[in-house]
This record gives structure tokens, C-alpha cells and sequence, in this order.
């Protein structure tokens, strides 16, 4: 089983995605992140990565995303990417992902891509107020990723907000379920219910 769980940058996609695996089990779920996709830049110097709209689909391999699901699917193994937010680029090493019963692929734009879409059992959407999903992403990228906040904020105006208005929220509309507010207990045990419903019944 796969599913698709997408909605704007700081929406909360992460804490679901890891409360349902949590909640489920490791070892019936695993999660993939679409943004260990993004393209290789190795040709290109730091100073030009950091001027990549990183929020527009072109910015990620989705195709090698697909081929690595569909692999899954067959149960096969794989070696997943690995990005470094850091420097703006592919790690050299890769990450062994197995086949699991229930597979969750979270990002930004995965309901937005349909090769993707037609792979999912369940297409989940968070949807999100843009002031907290900013204020998220201020936090988020200062802390974890060495970020300044004018970088954040400027980051923001110049592609992360056109881009969700012009690619992630349209994808709502594709979602069999739009969690609101982003993290809503209600809605997340409505998905895990569903998720041990299907075990159940394999």
C-alpha cells in the first residue's frame, strides 16, 4: 500500500508521517521523503545551488522517485538518495530502503506529480494557514538546516509562496483526505484506523 501525503512547506506533513509510523509500527511502514530527491548539482558551484527555486517540480528527480516506487511495489529493495540541505546537493552515500506493507511518500508537490499519483492507495493533503506554516519553516531551517533568518524570509516571498500557490495547492484537489490545521488528532487516527484496517485485511 502507498500512500501519497502532501501540503504546503511547514504544514506538518512530517509529524503525521511519523505519528502514523509510530502508532502502526515499523515494521509494517516505512517513509520516503520526496525532497531526498532533488537533482544533483555537483556541476554547479555553491553560490549558484543556493539560487535554485527548490519549491518548483523541476528541482526533483520524480521520475527516479517513481521507478524506485515501483520497485518497492515489486518487492524489491532500494537505494534511496540522500540530500544535504547544508551544501545544496546529493550525499555521496545512498540509504537502503525494503519493501514494507504500508509505504508512505511525504512532499510538498507529490499530489501535484500524476506518475505519482496513480501509484498511491490514499492521497492525504494537510492543509495548513500560511502564517504557521511560515512560522514552522522559520524555525525548522534556522535550527536544523544553518539558515539566516533573512535568507528564510527572502526564500519565502521570492519561491516558496508563489510556488504553493501555483503547484501545492491546486494538488489539494486530488487528495481523498485534506487534514485540517495540521496537526489534527481526529483526522490522523482516521488514517492509521484505515492503514490497520487494510493489514487486516492482507
Amino acid at each position: 500500500m502507498l500512500i501519497g501525503l502532501a501540503g504546503g512547506s511547514g504544514s506538518g506533513k512530517t509529524t503525521i508521517a511519523r505519528t502514523v509510523v509510530e502508532a502502526i509500527g515499523r515494521d509494517d511502514v516505512g517513509l520516503i521523503q520526496h525532497d531526498a530527491y532533488y537533482r544533483d548539482q555537483t556541476d554547479l558551484p555553491l553560490e549558484e545551488r543556493s539560487k535554485v527555486n527548490y519549491d518548483h517540480p523541476d528541482s526533483l528527480e520524480t521520475p527516479l522517485l517513481v521507478a524506485h516506487l515501483q520497485e518497492l511495489l515489486a518487492g524489491r529493495s532500494i537505494e534511496r538518495p540522500r540530500y544535504d540541505f547544508g551544501v545544496h546537493n546529493r550525499a555521496p552515500e545512498t540509504v537502503r530502503i525494503d519493501p514494507m506493507p504500508v509505504t508512505i511518500v511525504e512532499g510538498i508537490l507529490v499530489l501535484y506529480e500524476p506518475e505519482l499519483r496513480k501509484l498511491f492507495d490514499l492521497k492525504i493533503y494537510v492543509d495548513t494557514d500560511a502564517d504557521l506554516r511560515l512560522a514552522r519553516r522559520w524555525e525548522r531551517d534556522i535550527k536544523e538546516r544553518g539558515r539566516s533568518f533573512d535568507s528564510v524570509r527572502d526564500q519565502y516571498l521570492a519561491t516558496v509562496r508563489p510556488m504553493h500557490l501555483q503547484f501545492v495547492e491546486q494538488s489539494k484537489r486530488y487528495a481523498d483526505i485534506v487534514i485540517p490545521e495540521g496537526y489534527n488528532l481526529g483526522a490522523v487516527g482516521t488514517v492509521v484506523s484505515m492503514i490497520r484496517e487494510v493489514l487486516r485485511s492482507r
